[in-house]
């Protein structure tokens, strides 16, 4: 009988864990419409090279990095320049948007892809 009480709110705060942890996923709706408001797919498509770099690279250039998320935020915020397959370089367009939550989702749905 211990066992079965001690069980169930084990069980309900691991519930708890899983729902916050799916409350935190990314809105993949919410990432693509910033992207393609800001035009982003003129240089970066998810899976082919452009311009800039095909977004599942980016991802894998950054897989097991813990700043990759902040190094997304800040390349897409602060207009670094970039260099092309080509050789070139130039500025970063800045994405058009001041929510770090924002921020946040499309870095994280960047380093999903």
């Amino acid at each position: 009988m211990k066992f079965a009480q001690i069980l169930v709110p084990v069980a309900m705060a691991a519930l708890a864990v899983a729902s916050t942890s799916a409350m935190a996923a990314v809105d993949a709706d919410a990432a693509q419409a910033l992207f393609k408001k800001n035009d982003c797919s003129k240089c970066h498509s998810v899976d082919k090279a452009k311009k800039g770099p095909a977004l599942k690279k980016v991802a894998a250039n950054y897989k097991g990095k813990a700043d990759a998320q902040a190094s997304i935020i800040k390349a897409i915020t602060t207009g670094p320049k970039v260099k092309l397959d080509d050789g070139s370089q130039e500025d970063h367009k800045i994405i058009d948007t001041k929510d770090q939550a924002a921020l946040k989702n499309i870095a994280d749905w960047i380093l999903a892809q």
